[in-house]
Order: structure tokens, then sequence, then C-alpha cells
């Protein structure tokens, strides 16, 4: 098989050895335990932030690395798909929640947050569902009202990812209902604020380990030095945001991709049938070889958004491209996948199942296929 395109250099592999290690080491042996419990340990958050595996492009004043570079985001996304850790929301808080606040925040609340962001002592989510708006943001209903000092936040979301183990959430919320998208700001609502409540661990089909919860807020009093960036300003600061996170969405699909596919060929050449290797069947040999090639037009595809997202050079359409046809890819891959492990594949304790139900979130999260494509016709004009 064609060796596998690569961006990565000398430092980026020396990097990997060392998430190989934490992830053999730190994840792998619990996994099976955080998905009966549907939440990881805050010990692995911690673990990781002493290891340097959380918010790297934070700057050092903050305690973080400095290092804004998205291949070593990348890295960590494919190193915990090989060892099945999904449930770990690392990507999450570093490629699409922390980057709001070292963006948009005061110098204040850097102080305030950051460092225990980076050190895995404080675990952020980014609420934006709601039970009646999903993909689309400017029907957000969570209202904060301006009480000359704070906001008081009224509202509910869902399916948030690290939900229940967040110390900090930001919420997504409508400071102006007459005034649309431009009504829109970001509040963060911290842990133990009154009236903040959390829902139950919502129990997916997949993704186990991964806490995703419903977020209540009644009366909820959030200090204006909670507010980030300007008021009515979130609605922009979202689509600014958008693009790194759909690009960290389809580095997890391909990195998804080839694992699907190491465990197709390992399989095809291990498994016999009819007195010989499955593999040597000529449908299933057209078969891994129309996953191969797939898989390496999606890794070239992905890396090249990689660099231009280094260089700012990412836009929404291309980000939105690479979202959707990853992801749809990952689901096609990991179902030939499943049949070509026959019964096994449908058992839990193969990998390859694992991976079907893991997968199924990643065309509807980060904006649906559906949404994707409608952004993608709108910029090309149609």
């Amino acid at each position: 098989m064609p060796e596998r395109p690569s961006i990565y250099e000398q430092e980026h592999e020396d990097f990997r050895r060392s998430v190989r290690a934490f992830m053999d080491k730190e994840v792998a042996p619990h996994v099976e335990q955080w998905e009966k419990d549907g939440h990881v340990s805050r010990e692995v958050w911690r673990k990781a932030g002493e290891t340097g595996l959380l918010c790297f492009d934070v700057d050092e004043a903050y305690g973080g690395a400095g290092i804004r570079d998205f291949r070593y985001n990348a890295v960590i996304a494919e190193e915990i798909t090989k060892v099945g850790g999904g449930g770990l929301g690392f990507p999450v808080h570093t490629d699409i929640i922390v980057p709001y606040i070292s963006e948009l925040g005061t110098e204040e609340q850097k102080q305030r947050w950051l460092p225990g962001l980076v050190s895995g002592e404080l675990i952020s989510a980014i609420a934006m569902t709601e039970p009646g708006a999903g993909s689309d943001l400017q029907g957000v209903r969570t209202s904060a009202v301006d009480k000359g000092d704070h906001y008081v936040v009224n509202g509910s979301k869902t399916f948030i990812s690290n939900g229940i183990m967040a110390d900090l959430v930001i919420v997504v919320a409508r400071t102006d209902p007459d005034a649309g998208h431009q009504g829109i700001s970001l509040l963060v609502v911290e842990e133990g604020m009154e009236g903040f409540e959390r829902g139950r661990n919502l129990d997916k089909m997949g993704l186990k380990a991964q806490d995703t919860a419903e977020l209540f807020f009644d009366n909820v009093m959030v200090p204006k030095e909670n507010l980030l960036g300007e008021e009515g300003q979130g609605f922009i600061y979202l689509m600014q945001n958008l693009p790194q996170e759909r690009v960290s969405i389809a580095a997890i699909a391909v990195a998804a991709i080839e694992h699907v596919l190491d465990l197709c060929l390992d399989y095809a050449k291990t498994r016999e049938a009819f007195g010989k290797p499955i593999g040597k069947f000529q449908h299933n040999r057209f078969m891994l070889a129309e996953m191969a090639t797939e898989a390496h037009i999606a890794r070239l595809f992905v890396n090249d958004c990689i660099l231009k997202l280094n260089k700012g050079e990412v836009d929404t359409s291309l980000a939105s491209m690479a979202k959707w046809w990853t992801t749809e890819l990952q689901k096609r891959m990991v179902d030939q996948g499943v049949q070509l492990h026959g019964g096994y594949g449908y058992m839990m304790e193969y990998p390859i199942a694992k991976a079907y139900v893991d997968s199924r979130i990643q065309t509807i999260y980060g904006g649906t296929t559906e949404i994707q494509k409608e952004i993608i016709g709108r910029m090309l004009g149609i």
C-alpha cells in the first residue's frame, strides 16, 4: 500500500510518541470502565494537562506552550482514535472552546481561566444547541437580560459535549430579542452559579464515555465580567471559529477512516472462508482497494486544510467541504467494515463495532451534512 501522505515533521512525530505512550498508559486500560460510567475521569484530564496535551496554542504567559500549529491537534485526534478513546473531550476543549477565550478574553479573563484550562483543572464546554434550535443558531432562545452590572440568563441547552464535567460553559444567548443575529452574545457560566443546573447525562448510541448533557439556566446571574468579546457580536464570533471546528472534525474523520481501513486489512488477511483468506475474494479485494484509495484522497484533502488553517487561509466553504465529505466517507467506510467482518462486526467486543456506533454522530454535530452543503451552495452564489 502506498505510504500515507504526511505533513508532519520530526517534532510532530516526537510529540506523537509521547501522546501514544500517554494513550497506552492512561487511556486504553480505562476505556471500558469509562463507557460504563458515561464519562472519563477528571484525573485523566489533569494528567493530560501535566503531559502538555491540552491547549498547547495558549500563550506561555497563561501556562500554555504558545504553539499555534494545528498539526499537533491532528496528532492528538489520530492517537485518541487509535485507542478507541472517543470519549475524551480533549479536541472539543482544545480545538473548539478554549480559542474563544484566548482570542476574545480580556486580560483578566485570560488570567482567571486559561491556566486551569491548560492544566486540566478546568474542563470547558460550549452551549449552542437548544431543544428547538440546532443547526440554526439564529433560532437561539436562551435569553440574557442586562441588569446593569450583570445579566440574568434563562433557557436550556441540550447535546452539550463535556456538559456534565464542565467547570465553565460558554453559553450562546440572546441579549437583544429584536436584533436577529446581531442580538446574540457569548457569556461564560461557571460551576456553582445559582440557578445553573445540569440535567441527565444523555444516553447516546455511541461515544458512551463522552459526557453529553442537558443544561438549564433559571435566573442565573452572570456578571458583566463574564461577557466574552462585545455584546451582540456572538454570531460573528461563532462564524469565525466554526471553520477550525469543522477542520478538527474532518481530522478526526480521516483518523477514523485510516483506523477502519487498518482493521479491515488485518481481518481480510487473517479470517478464512472456503479455505482461503477472505481478502483473496475479488469482491473484498476490490472493496478494500476502493477504501484505500478514498482514504488516501481524504488524507491529502485534510492535510491541505490543516496547512491552510495554519496560514489563516481556510474559508467557511472549504471547511464545510472538508467536514461533510470526510464524515460521510467515514460513515460509509465503517459500514463496509462491519459488513466485511460479518457476524463479528456486530459484536461490541470487536473494535469495528465500536467504530461504527461512535462514527454516526460525525455527520451531525458541528453542523449537519445538509447545513454544510447549504453553506457551500450559498458561497457558490446559488
